[in-house]
């Protein structure tokens, strides 16, 4: 499996389903978000909302299938559930809703919280704690901060945690850096890597590593 990372919360995750290579991107960014979203195709789009630096579904060439919304789906051999959550802490009231996304693949599960606002329900844990990889946002302002991400951390418990949606030079929201949640995390120099490659079998150990992935 490799997953890398496009920019603000943009990922392409490329897993291996029944012996046949599916590529999914997760919410895809406008060029108004002031970063330019990289030429990509797809089998698999996922957007966690409908806000213009997560939706912009036609940057991405193929004729991929486009999931939104809660619920179980399964698209060439690969298992995504969709989970109902917020954008804010006040249900939805400020900033609507929120779908965070589970992928099963390759025998490992990779979480994407999209702009999750808040701690997360024990229903909604059902689906999400245990996590092999967890993707989260950090940057405050619109999301999670860096406290409450590393609260949301210790709930779901992951193997991995790889940060996303927070300040990037040339983009146009205002977002904290990522240092404020690798202080929370007590991370003083995370790993860096180009691309995750990554099999179940890379994950013997118990603890939580931070990973920075660099633009791609």
């Amino acid at each position: 499996m490799q997953l890398s990372w496009l920019g603000h919360s943009c990922f392409k995750l490329e897993a291996k389903a029944d012996n046949e290579t599916v590529t999914v991107i997760i919410d895809p960014f406008s060029d108004d978000l002031g970063l330019t979203m990289p030429k990509v195709k797809a089998d698999l789009v996922l957007v966690t909302h409908d806000h213009f630096d997560h939706n912009n579904v036609e940057a991405v060439k193929g004729e991929p299938k486009i999931l939104e919304g809660a619920g179980e789906y399964e698209v060439k051999k690969l298992v995504v559930y969709g989970v109902p959550t917020y954008h804010d802490n006040k249900q939805g009231a400020e900033r609507g809703l929120n779908t965070c996304f589970r992928i099963d693949a390759e025998g490992l599960t990779i979480v994407h919280l999209g702009d999750l606002g808040h701690i997360l329900t024990a229903e909604q844990l059902e689906f999400l704690e245990g996590a092999d990889i967890l993707l989260i946002p950090v940057g405050g302002r619109y999301t999670l901060d860096a406290k409450t991400a590393s609260e949301v951390v210790s709930q779901i418990e992951p193997r991995i945690v790889i940060p996303m949606h927070y300040k990037m030079a040339g983009a146009k929201v205002d977002l904290d850096p990522v240092e404020n949640f690798l202080k929370e995390m007590g991370v003083r120099t995370p790993e860096k890597l180009d691309k995750l490659k990554i099999s179940k079998k890379d994950l013997m150990t118990e603890d939580t590593k931070v990973i920075l992935l660099e633009r791609s």
